[in-house]
């Protein structure tokens, strides 16, 4: 069971759901190509140690997105991320002011981008590489003008 259904009240259901998109695999994936492209030439050392940097450096976002969850419910908008050191933000839909979503070209290709909530109270949080920005958006817009 993740933070959002351990944290729901009682009535309340999750509408939509979230995750951080593939793209924070992007660095991770492309030093793993580097060592493959390493290993099919001659020097089979450097390459296996290129591929072994490359799977290290895809740890932390793996991490990340495992730990990360991005909900939306009948009554609120619950964010957690991190696992050690945990941030996390459950804002009562009634009190989201505004809601912005950023994305860049290739966010818009390939359908990731920031969120930045705004709620009453002077509450601002940002959240990269959010997939499907817009549909999060879009919930969370449904249920504040219910």
């Amino acid at each position: 069971m993740g933070y959002i259904e351990a944290n729901l009240l009682p009535g309340e259901t999750v509408v939509q759901r979230a995750r951080l998109h593939w793209i924070v695999f992007l660095k991770a994936a492309a030093v793993l190509i580097l060592g493959l492209g390493l290993l099919y030439f001659d020097p089979k050392l450097i390459g296996l140690i290129v591929m072994a940097v490359g799977v290290l450096m895809a740890l932390p976002p793996w991490i990340s997105r495992v730990s990360s969850e991005f909900g939306v419910t009948s009554k609120r908008v619950i964010i957690k991320v991190g696992v050690i050191q945990r941030r996390t933000l459950e804002l009562l839909i009634r009190q989201v002011e505004a809601i912005s979503v950023d994305q860049s070209l290739t966010g818009r290709m390939l359908n990731y981008g920031t969120i930045t909530l705004t709620g009453t109270g002077g509450v601002k949080e940002t959240f990269h590489n959010i997939s499907h920005p817009l549909e999060f958006r879009r919930s969370i817009q449904s249920l504040s003008t219910e």
